[in-house]
């Protein structure tokens, strides 16, 4: 049996978290990206714990998606996006 803990309660998709708002990484769910998809965000530093705050939204479909991560800022479509997991307030 698992248990949620309570910022579990409240983590939503990195990707309805609205422009200008900073979070903070409650988790990755790898199993959904392809491999070399989760290797891309990894190397540009999703992880639990980082603070993340998204920048813009693409013109078309609102993706791709600019996204601060920790000091540098990239570019992640929506559906990588939905597989990270942030609480509100860093």
């Amino acid at each position: 049996m698992t248990v949620a803990t309570p910022s579990a309660q409240f983590a939503l998709p990195l990707d309805q978290l609205r422009v200008g708002s900073r979070a903070r990484i409650h988790g990755v769910d790898w199993s959904a990206l392809e491999e070399g998809e989760a290797c891309r965000l990894k190397h540009f530093g999703f992880d639990e714990g980082v603070t993340v705050e998204p920048l813009h939204q693409g013109p078309f479909g609102r993706d791709p998606l600019a996204v601060r991560v920790g000091r540098m800022t990239v570019a992640i479509r929506r559906t990588h996006a939905r597989a990270i997991k942030v609480t509100l307030g860093a």
